[in-house]
């Protein structure tokens, strides 16, 4: 397996390379040169596999033989640890909870498998080295993982790279824009995890992010790579939870039925994860992207007119994105027409006011607590199945959503709309004796290009 760099002024690369560069030298994103495309009787043999030889069986193609097939097993299984349940919530909307994992989040699964391989390919390089003629002329420098976060990101990657050997992580969040929850998960780690509280948006991170890659004397004095979903390792994983809901869908209402799916999207990761593993030969139903105030792909499936505006806050955090990387993949995977787009794919957006009744009404009429991503997507699920055309009276329609984060990191929205105190996991109970470590940054690429050049020099 190949990638290719969307901005088509690269040459292609392995998957290792991919994940370790994060980025293409012409500041493209790679996609792989061929989605791999599984056959009627994969599909089959796919709804009982256990879940870490379904990982297994997805992610091989993408590796492509970089990594050994024991250690891709090892890694695929360590991956998914952790339950995937979907959940009923009214007769036609099921949750597929993504929030069991160890920072209770969605981002847990791509954490985890990019860690995984990063720590792989920084052992083979110490392998290497170690067994080369001339090791006085060695240069190696650790690996160093930037990661610009807009809430749970972050937390997913410290955990999952915490005291990985020959990695460093960079972390930088928006100042004041991330949950309480969230901002210990990020900065309490310590070890290899350093994070920078930037005075701006998410947007702001992500720009400096991005420059760095392309800035010589920062990539002379580090080896860079990204987490965020730019990155293949991180991005390509997700398609696993679809697999494994699937697998439930099917197992309850047989093949016949679509299994329609409601994401709530900010950078649009997760959502253009899912249309690959549709894209694959997954018999997946109609994908619809769940919006808040930061609507630029809403805007654009009504209107044709991609406007980039700046990111505005909203209760909904982790979805604050201006400009949203990985819709640029959903465009190759629809072959850049805009009608294949429409067909595939719908949007709705809602705003903060709209998003908290609905977690009070979905609490109070259903006893399910959604957190306000999820919220957004159970309203964008309400409008698209009133919308969906029936053929048979008797034919039911049902739709999924993807409930990525626990309600406990958004305590005081959450609080409010239901009206009682959510009980803290124990998995996270110990952060509340923590203080946070964070160096404060300005939102510039000046600013954060000379702590590091001074970091380098120290």
């Amino acid at each position: 397996m190949q990638y290719y760099s969307l901005g088509k002024q690269s040459p292609n690369v392995n998957f290792k390379t991919a994940a370790i560069t994060g980025q293409a030298p012409d500041k493209g994103l790679y996609f792989p040169t061929t989605i791999p495309q599984f056959t009627p009787a994969q599909i089959e043999r796919f709804k009982t596999l256990d879940k870490a030889t379904l990982a297994f069986e997805v992610m091989k193609p993408y590796v492509g033989g970089t990594i050994d097939d024991a250690s891709l097993q090892q890694i695929c299984a360590e991956t998914i640890n952790f339950d995937f349940p979907l959940v009923p919530i009214t007769q036609t909307i099921a949750s597929l909870e993504l929030f069991h994992g160890p920072t209770l989040a969605f981002k847990d699964v791509g954490a985890r498998f990019m860690s995984r391989c990063l720590g792989y390919f920084s052992k083979q390089a110490s392998a290497e080295k170690a067994t080369s003629i001339d090791k006085s002329t060695s240069t190696e420098k650790p690996t160093t993982v930037l990661v610009a976060t807009s809430g749970d990101t972050g937390g997913a990657v410290a955990n999952g790279f915490l005291g990985v050997d020959g990695v460093d992580v960079i972390i930088l969040y928006p100042k004041g824009k991330v949950s309480p929850i969230q901002e210990l998960q990020l900065t309490t780690c310590g070890q290899n995890i350093t994070a920078l509280e930037v005075e701006g948006s998410f947007d702001d991170c992500q720009a400096i992010v991005k420059d760095a890659f392309m800035d010589a004397p920062l990539n002379k004095a580090y080896n860079l790579t990204s987490a965020n979903s730019i990155n293949v390792a991180r991005w390509l994983p997700q398609q696993l939870y679809y697999f494994f809901a699937w697998q439930q869908w099917v197992a309850k209402y047989g093949n016949d039925l679509p299994m329609h799916i409601v994401v709530p999207s900010g950078n649009f990761g997760n959502i253009c994860a899912g249309m690959m593993a549709k894209a694959s030969g997954l018999p997946l139903g109609h994908f619809v992207a769940a919006c808040n105030a930061n609507n630029v792909v809403t805007r654009y499936l009504q209107t044709g007119n991609y406007e980039v505006r700046k990111a505005v806050a909203t209760v909904s955090n982790a979805m604050d994105v201006g400009n949203p990387s990985n819709f640029v993949r959903i465009l190759e995977i629809m072959q850049n027409n805009f009608e294949n787009l429409k067909h595939a794919l719908s949007s709705y957006s809602y705003d903060d006011i709209t998003t908290a009744s609905t977690i009070h009404r979905v609490y109070k009429t259903n006893n399910y607590i959604l957190d306000p991503h999820g919220a957004v997507a159970f309203l964008a699920a309400e409008d698209f199945l009133d919308k969906l055309p029936t053929t048979d009276i008797n034919k039911f329609k049902g739709a999924i959503i993807l409930e990525t984060a626990h309600p406990v990191k958004f305590p005081e929205v959450v609080e409010e709309a239901i009206g009682q105190t959510i009980e803290i996991p124990k998995s996270v109970q110990f952060l509340l004796d923590k203080q946070k470590v964070s160096i404060p940054m300005g939102a510039s690429f000046a600013a954060f290009k000379n702590w590091m050049l001074t970091k380098a020099n120290a």
